[in-house]
């Protein structure tokens, strides 16, 4: 159902030219009619309301129950930041956050860890964007498990493409719930898109394809 948070997420995206319509070829290969590319938030006021709406999510599921937060390179890194300013800001949810590098650091500090150093028994969430076949996280997880013993409980996206992942009849984001124990939660998912779209006349021609696409790859 697209609450009127949910629309006001995807009009932000929109303004931001995050969430773009047309015709283009995911990382997988699939032609989509629409695309999410967080790498085009770029200003200070950007960043801060994409961290408040992540935020909001974060307080209604888990409040504060977690120990740190965790921002996979690169595109998580600048999320995870805004996310910890806004939960401390806005509800006094004052919690660590680190990322990694892509490649480990031989000098200095070394390691490819950066900010919060992780303990045994700490529940980490993650700060990401999207989920489209579950190869991010599957590359995260070793990060965080050979850091310490830590327990990974929740992880946070913006948009939820409900796409068929490795195995059919199962999104990606099933499976990670499954293979890993991992909650995915999504500011908003395809049908929250599609349904926008439907109250919007200048995109009748992309409505079409957007049905076409979802038929194809999602599973709901």
């Amino acid at each position: 159902m697209l609450t009127p948070a949910k629309k006001e997420f995807i009009e932000f995206m929109m303004s931001a030219d995050v969430l773009r319509f047309g015709d283009f070829v995911t990382k997988s290969g699939r032609n989509t009619p629409y695309f999410v590319n967080t790498g085009n938030y770029k200003t200070g006021l950007q960043s801060s309301r994409l961290g408040e709406f992540y935020a909001a999510m974060v307080k209604e599921t888990i409040g504060d129950h977690f120990d740190a937060m965790f921002g996979p390179a690169y595109k998580g890194i600048p999320l995870a930041t805004s996310v910890a300013g806004a939960l401390a800001r806005n509800y006094g949810i004052d919690k660590p956050f680190f990322f990694n590098r892509k490649e480990a650091k031989d000098h200095g500090e070394g390691g490819n860890l950066v900010g919060y150093k992780p303990q045994d028994g700490d529940r980490i969430i993650i700060i990401e964007d999207v989920i489209t076949a579950g190869t991010a996280i599957r590359e995260t997880l070793p990060v965080l498990y050979n850091a310490a013993d830590v327990k990974v409980t929740d992880m946070f996206i913006s948009v939820n493409r409900c796409e068929v992942g490795q195995n059919a009849g199962k999104t990606a984001v099933m499976e990670v719930g499954e293979e890993f124990g991992i909650n995915v939660h999504s500011l908003i998912d395809v049908r929250d898109v599609h349904e926008y779209l439907q109250s919007q006349p200048q995109y009748a021609d992309i409505l079409p394809l957007m049905e076409s696409y979802m038929e194809k790859y999602c599973v709901f």
